[in-house]
């Protein structure tokens, strides 16, 4: 038959055991951690926000990516344009302004809510038609190649979403 084991073999024999798995476990988090870590680093930070509430700001953008005859014709336009331009965007802004007052009102009233969305939603139409009318006309006057310039705004975006 075999001989009996002592209490210290067996328990210096578990340990060894446990201590391999926890070994492995360690080592596989840790490779988890470090390509997390490698991936972020790869990827690097999100690209800044572009987005600017003032549209003569954002106007600006677009019309340095198009060709400097476009540019000019859109430049000018804006500048024709700039009291009614800010009169719709300033209206757009103090209707969100109303909204976010209105939320915060106590006690609240939805009907209040619902009246500053209605006049929100009047404003945003309004300004729509101002900037848009704005760049109907300068487009009229801009070259093909402006035009085109204008419709793949920003830079990067698709041609056409549905070719027939």
């Amino acid at each position: 038959m075999s001989e009996p084991t002592s209490g210290a073999e067996i328990s210096s024999g578990a340990p060894r055991r446990g201590t391999r798995w926890l070994l492995l476990g360690s080592l596989a988090l840790n490779l988890f951690f470090v390509g997390i870590a490698v991936a972020m680093l790869v990827r690097g930070p999100p690209p800044p926000r572009h987005w600017h509430h003032n549209v003569f700001e954002r106007v600006n953008r677009l019309a340095d990516a198009l060709p400097s005859a476009d540019e000019k014709i859109v430049r000018d336009a804006m500048d024709a344009n700039h009291a009614a331009i800010a009169r719709a965007q300033d209206g757009l802004h103090d209707s969100r302004d109303a909204i976010r007052a209105t939320l915060r009102q106590q006690p609240f009233k939805e009907d209040a809510l619902r009246a500053a969305m209605a006049k929100a939603r009047a404003a945003r139409q309004t300004f729509d038609e101002v900037i848009q009318g704005v760049f109907a006309s300068a487009a009229a006057k801009m070259s093909p190649a402006g035009r085109q310039a204008l419709a793949d705004w920003p830079r990067g975006r698709r041609r056409e979403r549905n070719p027939r």
